[in-house]
């Protein structure tokens, strides 16, 4: 008797008309997400190649008429007869001057941003994070005007002082005499450029440190610095270098800045205080106007060169960031 009894549950009632009307409202909005997101990536990469091709092809019709060595010709005078040009010295300058750059940048702007994050009160961050922030959206040509006019009169004293005390390194002997319009300068003032980049990427990858991480390590007894050595700066380790790298594309890439500090010159000298050298981006400005047919395709084909040692270093930095996951905010 008892087992003739429906055990049988009844079924779930069916979802209203508007219940099924925004769940299929819901999976038509993923579907366009979906579509655009992937079009989107789609659509960079074929700029990308776009460009990259571009570069090839043009940078090809010039190194083919180049009666000298493209890679070590240090001359630059493709309306020659015949045609000779390279990229040694251009090549030279912009990883010498980026190098110095980040030299003087990256421990500086790495102090900022601690201080920022972690020692000046509130109220002085919040307005010392926004000058910083501002200094990023300073035009370069600003930049120029500035270097040009204070920069290179007042750093005179400066490479006296490094001839006198450290000539002997050979690096800092200054074995010309002109005004400061060096590698050296161009590297102070690439510094200064990329100076507020690095600093605002790192200040948010410090903010982001997980609050028990220091607090663990403050409870254990430790100082302010040793919470920051321990905690901080493997958390955000990350993030640095990739805000290292962002501040060393735009140093590799600066143009009008160079342009009006430097005084171009087709010499290759580990004398960085002399006068003179030359950069990819500050040849392709001062040349590209007065340039020929066969001018304009060599510039291409320094901007190539240009173009696959900054896709080069990104590589190297995503590299680098892929074997510290371990210290990323994601696994943290």
């Amino acid at each position: 008797m008892a087992s003739s009894i429906a055990t049988d549950t009844p079924p779930p009632p069916a979802p209203a008309p508007s219940a099924r009307r925004k769940q299929s409202t819901g999976r038509a909005g993923d579907k366009i997400f979906l579509g655009l997101s992937r079009g989107s990536g789609i659509l960079l990469l074929v700029v990308m190649a776009a460009i990259a091709i571009f570069l090839s092809v043009r940078a090809g019709i010039a190194i083919s008429k180049d009666q000298g060595n493209f890679l070590t010709t240090f001359d630059w005078n493709p309306a020659g007869s015949p045609p000779a040009f390279g990229i040694a010295v251009l090549l030279f300058g912009t990883v010498v001057s980026s190098v110095i750059a980040m030299v003087i940048a990256v421990p500086v702007a790495v102090g900022i941003a601690l201080f920022i994050s972690h020692y000046a009160p509130r109220k002085l961050a919040a307005p010392l994070a926004y000058v910083v922030d501002l200094l990023a959206a300073v035009p370069s040509i600003v930049y120029g005007i500035w270097g040009a006019l204070f920069l290179v009169p007042y750093l005179g004293g400066l490479n006296e002082w490094l001839d006198t005390y450290l000539g002997w390194t050979y690096v800092f002997e200054k074995t010309e005499v002109g005004v400061a319009r060096s590698i050296f300068t161009v590297g102070i003032l690439l510094a200064i450029m990329i100076l507020p980049i690095v600093t605002s990427v790192s200040r948010e990858v410090f903010l982001q440190v997980p609050r028990m991480n220091e607090e663990a390590a403050l409870a254990l007894g430790a100082t302010r610095w040793e919470v920051i050595r321990l905690s901080v700066l493997p958390f955000g380790r990350s993030g640095v270098i990739s805000a290292s790298m962002l501040g060393l594309g735009r140093a590799l890439g600066e143009t009008m800045a160079v342009a009006t500090v430097l005084s171009p010159s087709y010499l290759v000298s580990l004398h960085v205080l002399n006068p003179g050298g030359g950069t990819f981006a500050q040849n392709i400005a001062a040349k590209f106007d007065e340039a020929n047919q066969l001018g304009r395709d060599a510039l291409i084909a320094s901007g190539l060169v240009l173009f696959v040692l900054t896709l080069l270093v990104n590589g190297a930095a995503r590299m680098i960031i892929a074997r510290r996951k371990e210290y990323s905010g994601a696994n943290a």
